[in-house]
């Protein structure tokens, strides 16, 4: 069972600091004037002021895969004391090198493969703005789609507070419908059907005087992801999960994905969850996640491959090559909206290594940690998976920093380049 000690957090009242919610167990705190993209998570890696990569070592951990993506992971997870960790290099190709190192569960000699599932936290955003793109696709909804215009027809039509009738899908993608991080999601009609849990979820948001009035500010926020599941489900009659199943995972192949806790109660079978400071959780399996009610906003598990399936998908179609979507439909998810900096779901970030515009995010239910990024313009996407909580962001960074070192030496090696690489010079 999940430890709910965590879900307490959830209750805070948000301050007039900024709300940023890497994951969807804890919510940090963070003071910036700069906007939310200053949060930890944006602090992207900069290779120029990292030591060298580790030097090629026989492993001390278990591990499989690629002899550099396994030498890049051991002497990190050594130094941040973690139990396991997998990384994926990837181009418009498909994956170049994948690795993974470390056990299931501290304690235990029961190796991490690269069969093993992870939980991906709130990575799952991007998958939901996906879905919506998909949905806009077929004529069900477009981006100015408006709350008032879906949650308050048909047979689960609820009373709307008059600030939010306007709230838009768009402002909803980018965290600036004016609502609150959370809500206590375990409290929501814990025995009800998914369905009912978010369209109770959006009753109670739609109902409240929003924390700001909509679109004016950006505020990270679980919630305005769990409005949209409802908005889509009320829109077709079937759940988020459905949906996702038969519009995006059986597509894209992503025959792994699934939702919720992984593994089987009480058997080493899978990657095994561990709190900050690195204690496993007391029981794992389906029910050792956050409250299903949070999907859309952060519940998907899957192996690396099929994570590396959708991103693969993101990175061609960031590109302007042929993909699940729409061109228009990449380039929407892709755009700063409001000024802002947050596309859908995506955080956009300029960076030089990138070669200009990269896409990151970071999710984590306080028990894994995930961290992926695009760089379109280097026909690169790097993915890290770690069964270990919120204070793993470190660690997963620096791997995602001695990747991208990687891949500029190889790319100076096959130009025959003495001197630093492109990829790091621009």
């Amino acid at each position: 069972m999940m430890n709910t000690s965590h879900n307490r957090q959830h209750d805070r009242k948000p301050s007039r600091a900024l709300l940023w919610t890497l994951g969807l167990g804890l919510t940090l705190l963070v003071m910036m004037p700069n906007g939310f993209v200053a949060r930890l998570q944006a602090q992207a890696p900069d290779p120029s002021t990292l030591p060298p990569p580790p030097q090629a070592s026989s492993p001390t951990l278990p591990s499989e895969g690629d002899p550099e993506i396994v030498q890049t992971l051991v002497p990190i997870l050594q130094k941040h004391n973690l139990p396991a960790a997998a990384a994926a290099w990837i181009t418009s190709d498909g994956i170049q090198k994948i690795g993974v190192a470390g056990v299931r569960k501290r304690g235990s000699d029961v190796p991490a493969t690269l069969k093993d599932l992870w939980h991906i936290g709130s990575n799952t955003k991007a998958m939901t703005a996906t879905l919506t793109a998909l949905m806009v696709e077929k004529g069900l909804l477009d981006w100015q789609t408006r709350v008032g215009e879906i949650m308050s027809q048909n047979e689960w039509a609820i009373s709307i507070h008059p600030d939010l009738e306007s709230v838009t899908v768009t402002q909803l993608l980018t965290h600036r419908a004016g609502f609150p991080s959370n809500l206590p999601w375990h409290d929501i009609l814990p025995a009800a059907p998914r369905r009912a849990q978010r369209r109770e979820a959006a009753r109670r948001a739609l109902q409240t005087e929003p924390e700001f009035q909509p679109g004016s500010t950006a505020q990270y926020s679980n919630l305005g992801y769990v409005v949209l599941g409802a908005m889509l489900e009320s829109k077709t009659g079937k759940s988020w999960e459905d949906l996702m199943r038969s519009m995006l995972f059986q597509p894209l192949g992503m025959n792994s994905a699934g939702f919720g806790g992984i593994g089987s109660p009480g058997r080493i079978d899978q990657p095994w969850g561990h709190l900050s400071g690195g204690s496993p959780i007391e029981l794992n399996g389906p029910t050792a996640d956050n409250a299903p009610v949070l999907g859309p906003a952060g519940t998907v598990h899957c192996t690396l491959q099929d994570w590396s399936r959708f991103v693969l998908d993101q990175l061609r179609g960031f590109q302007g090559k042929e993909g699940l979507l729409s061109p228009e439909s990449y380039q929407a998810i892709q755009s700063r909206h409001f000024e802002g900096e947050y596309s859908l779901g995506w955080v956009p970030l300029e960076r030089d290594w990138a070669g200009g515009t990269a896409y990151n995010h970071t999710g984590s239910n306080t028990m894994y940690f995930s961290n992926a990024w695009i760089a379109p313009n280097r026909d690169l996407a790097i993915l890290v998976c770690v069964n270990q909580g919120l204070d793993a962001f470190e660690a997963t960074d620096e791997i995602v920093a001695q990747i991208i070192e990687l891949v500029a030496a190889e790319h100076a090696a096959q130009a025959d380049q003495p001197s630093s690489p492109d990829i790091l010079q621009q």
